[in-house]
């Protein structure tokens, strides 16, 4: 262990940005503006900088209401690990919210150990689908039991709702966040004028990030993930939870490919928010 250098810890603002794509990309990560914008404006951004400026490690906490609170983008460059600055930027997104708040993170195989050792422990997993091109999905008919239509602000109250209980926590300033981003959002109401699913779209550098989605069950999902990627030429990626067997061996035999499998881990419970079963695609391995 190297311990003779301290560095300090920051918080980082927006004149940080392409500091912190240069942090992702180094490690072969694809961290764009966009998305660090989005993580800045639903959460903190912490890291060590060297006394030249140069950012050497980041870890993002993005707290949900008062439940929950997601650890994203742990990154340390290469050339100053073992320093221990891992440790001490999770500890600082750890330190940042009460310890009654539940954090989750969904660890590498690299960082399962550290987070071990930091009073983490895995509860379930989520499954990293990745296609080539979406001209393999299975043609499915119209549903007339309801309608998918573009998502429009006046249609926020009731996805906040949605997504509040998917997700067992309040996502309000995210989702907002996290709208203005996407290259599409979408909503499904029954003809009784329900919302029963919602479902965005994220243009990313390497794929079109398919998530979150929140549906009522199988069927709506796998009609907003058609909506989504229809006409969309390059790579499509979904990150679906644990439980949605049916969901991902749909998505196999359309072409998606399981590329992994991170364990989410939590810290401060034993156990997520209680989730009604209706999420379908999460947002992002950094925002849970």
């Amino acid at each position: 262990m190297q311990s003779q250098i301290e560095f300090q810890i920051y918080n980082f603002y927006k004149e940080d940005i392409l500091s912190l794509i240069a942090l992702s990309a180094s490690v072969g990560w694809d961290y764009d503006e966009d998305e660090i914008n989005t993580i800045m404006s639903a959460g903190t951004i912490y890291g060590h900088k060297t006394e030249q400026g140069e950012i050497i490690s980041s870890a993002a906490l993005i707290p949900y209401g008062n439940k929950l609170a997601s650890i994203g983008m742990v990154i340390v460059n290469e050339n100053y690990r073992g320093y221990g600055l891992g440790k001490k930027v999770i500890q600082a997104c750890i330190d940042s919210v009460p310890n009654n708040v539940t954090i989750m993170l969904a660890a590498t195989a690299e960082g399962y150990p550290l987070y071990k050792k930091l009073g983490f422990q895995s509860v379930t997993c989520i499954h990293k689908l990745i296609s080539d091109n979406n001209n393999s999905f299975y043609h499915i008919k119209k549903n007339h039991d309801y309608d998918i239509v573009p998502l429009t602000d006046t249609h926020f109250n009731d996805v906040h709702k949605l997504d509040q209980r998917a997700v067992g926590a309040d996502r309000k300033l995210f989702l907002k966040s996290r709208i203005k981003q996407a290259k599409q959002g979408v909503v499904v109401r029954a003809k009784n004028g329900d919302l029963i699913g919602y479902g965005l779209s994220i243009e990313g550098p390497i794929h079109l990030i398919l998530g979150p989605i929140v549906a009522l069950n199988h069927d709506v999902a796998t009609h907003i993930i058609h909506h989504l990627a229809t006409g969309y030429k390059g790579k499509l990626r979904i990150d679906v939870p644990d439980g949605q067997s049916s969901f991902i061996t749909y998505l196999e035999q359309c072409g998606f490919k399981r590329v992994s499998q991170p364990p989410i881990m939590i810290k401060n419970s034993i156990q997520l928010p209680r989730r009604n079963g209706t999420l379908y695609g999460i947002a992002a391995q950094a925002f849970g």
